[in-house]
């Protein structure tokens, strides 16, 4: 057998195993799973609901999710920077790799110290990694935890006058498709970022445009919106979050999608135009 004729072997049995999506149903892996799919490539949804059940706080569901599977999208919930992700990703990380996984694209935050270690720990593993950090996402608005709060038509968020520069997850699945399927991105970090800089009166204003209803912005306090969290079933840690904006270590453009993708990252107003006649802000 000629070298040439092993590597196409390789090549064709890599193609042939799974892309296994974590937080498969998610705003980030939902899309990831679909552009996948769209390019004809086997993937394997991971989720709680899904055929082959994943579930991050079981270990005894990632040997069966991992079957069969050549690389992961690793989407760990509710965040990268809670206490105990750390453990959980680089044991799944370390169990993917043995279970014949060689490519693992992790999704990470911009400016969490405690997504580090995750980070760290998945490079470790001996896998090919890929790491996206994201800036917080246009889809918090419309399908994550902001949702509400525009419903009610008002911004009511412990933000003050802080500017972040909100990335579309559009851009952000793009980014790790193309890593999940292209080898010019093994041991790369993409920082993404959206193409500026918003204050929340700016979102509201946004908003307010494209919805043609008014929506405001009201700055309280961080002790308030953890209590509002608790009351609508969200983890009161999500609060904690915040000092990633507040204390403007994330408040400068990075340009992560132009180094993977080659083009300029969706601006929110396009986002919230987009959305908009989707009617999910009509209360």
């Amino acid at each position: 057998m000629t070298q040439n004729t092993h590597n196409t072997q390789n090549t064709e049995a890599a193609a042939a195993r799974s892309t296994l999506v974590t937080g498969g149903t998610g705003k980030t892996g939902r899309r990831v799973a679909a552009r996948l799919n769209e390019r004809g490539l086997p993937v394997r949804v991971g989720s709680r609901g899904g055929e082959i059940p994943f579930v991050w706080e079981d270990p005894a569901t990632w040997d069966a999710a991992l079957e069969g599977v050549g690389a992961v999208y690793l989407c760990y919930y509710p965040d990268l920077a809670f206490p105990g992700a750390a453990e959980a990703v680089g044991a799944f990380a370390e169990r993917a790799v043995a279970k014949g996984a060689r490519r693992l694209v992790l999704l990470s935050g911009r400016g969490e110290e405690g997504a580090r270690i995750s980070e760290d720990k998945v490079r470790d593993s001996g896998a090919d990694v890929t790491v996206v950090r994201a800036s917080w996402f246009n889809q918090n608005f419309d399908e994550g935890f902001f949702l509400e709060t525009v419903l009610a038509g008002e911004l009511a968020l412990p933000t003050g006058d802080a500017v972040e520069p909100f990335v579309d997850v559009d851009d952000v699945a793009d980014v790790a498709v193309a890593a999940l399927t292209d080898d010019r991105h093994i041991g790369r970090t993409y920082e993404l970022s959206g193409p500026r800089l918003l204050g929340f009166t700016e979102i509201a204003a946004e908003l307010s445009k494209a919805t043609g209803r008014e929506i405001t912005y009201t700055p309280v306090s961080l002790e308030d919106y953890r209590d509002f969290l608790v009351s609508v079933g969200a983890p009161a840690d999500f609060a904690d979050l915040f000092e990633l904006i507040n204390d403007g270590r994330n408040a400068h453009l990075v340009h992560g999608v132009e180094e993977a993708l080659g083009r300029k990252p969706r601006d929110f107003t396009q986002f919230a135009a987009d959305a908009a006649p989707t009617g999910v802000w009509q209360p």
